[in-house]
C-alpha cells in the first residue's frame, strides 16, 4: 500500500510544477511571450489557486475571440461560461480599469500638453475598459501640465448630467488655469450631438466666472476623436486670444529648435 501511494502522482504537484514553469517564463520573457490563452490562464491563477485553468482559458478565448475580447466582455456574459464564477468574472472586469488607473497615476503631475492631439491621446487612456458614457475633466496649470484628470459624471449620451458646480469646484480647488472637457461615445461616432454643444457652452460660461479657460471639448469613440476647438464647430467659444496657447506651444518649440540649429 505504501509503495502504491508513492507511485501515485499527486495532481497538486503537477499543477504546481506547471504554474512554476509559467511563472519562470513570465519573469524571463515577459507577458508578451505568452499566447492569448496562456495570458488568460496565467491571470486566472489568482482566482483559482489549485485547479487547471488552461481549459477555461481556451474556452474564454474561443467564446470572446481574443485576449482583449475576454477582458472587455460584459460581466453577465462571462458568468455564462462554465467554470467562471462571480470572483473570476469580477477579477477579469477589474483588470482593464486597473491598467487605466496605473497609466494615469504613473503620468500624474509630470505630463505637459503641447496640442490637442496630445490631449486626446492622454484622455483616451481614461476610457479603457469602460462600456458606458462618462465625462472626464482635465485641468492644466499655467505651464500646460496636467494637475487633475478624472471622471466627473457617468450616464448615457442623452441623460448624462454634468455637475457644473462640481467642475467649477474642482477647477478652483486645483487652482487651474485651463480646463479640457471630454466624454466618450462608446457605440457611436466621435461627432458631437446638439446636447454636447449645449453642455460645452454651459461649462465654458461657468468656468469663465472663476477665470478658468475651457480650451477644448474632446469627444472620443474608440481610437477616433473630435476636438471641438480644432474642428471649428464652436469657433464663437474657442476664439479667445488666449485660446491658441496650448496648440501653439508645440509649434514654438519646433521653431526654437530650428533657430538653435541655424545658429550653429
Amino acid at each position: 500500500m505504501e509503495a502504491e501511494k508513492k507511485r501515485k502522482p499527486s495532481s497538486k504537484n503537477i499543477h504546481d510544477g506547471h504554474r512554476d514553469r509559467m511563472r519562470e517564463r513570465f519573469l524571463k520573457s515577459g507577458f508578451e511571450a505568452f499566447a492569448p490563452h496562456e495570458k488568460i490562464e496565467y491571470l486566472l491563477f489568482a482566482c483559482n489557486p489549485r485547479g487547471d485553468t488552461n481549459p477555461l482559458a481556451h474556452e474564454l478565448i474561443r467564446r470572446f475571440g481574443s485576449f482583449s475580447g475576454v477582458l472587455d466582455a460584459p460581466y453577465e456574459e462571462l458568468l455564462e461560461v462554465d467554470g467562471v464564477g462571480p470572483v473570476a468574472a469580477a477579477f477579469l472586469k477589474m483588470l482593464p480599469q486597473a491598467f487605466r488607473c496605473y497609466e494615469m497615476d504613473r503620468e500624474s503631475g509630470r505630463v505637459r500638453m503641447y496640442d490637442y492631439q496630445d490631449m486626446a491621446r492622454y484622455l483616451m487612456k481614461r476610457y479603457v475598459g469602460l462600456s458606458q458614457e462618462v465625462v472626464v475633466l482635465m485641468l492644466l496649470d499655467s505651464s500646460d501640465r496636467v494637475i487633475y484628470c478624472d471622471i466627473v459624471s457617468a450616464g448615457t449620451a442623452v441623460t448624462t448630467n454634468i455637475y457644473i458646480q462640481d467642475i467649477v469646484a474642482l477647477a478652483a480647488r486645483y487652482r487651474a488655469v485651463y480646463a479640457v472637457l471630454s466624454h466618450n461615445h462608446p457605440s457611436g461616432s466621435a461627432l458631437p450631438s446638439p446636447q454636447d454643444l449645449h453642455i460645452t457652452s454651459r461649462v465654458f460660461d461657468a468656468l469663465k466666472e472663476i477665470e478658468v479657460l475651457l480650451i477644448d471639448h474632446i469627444i472620443i469613440a474608440g481610437r477616433d476623436f473630435t476636438s471641438l476647438k480644432e474642428s471649428g464647430i464652436m469657433a464663437h467659444l474657442f476664439s479667445d486670444e488666449r485660446q491658441p496657447r496650448v496648440s501653439l506651444r508645440a509649434a514654438d518649440s519646433v521653431r526654437e529648435g530650428k533657430e538653435r540649429t541655424n545658429t550653429k
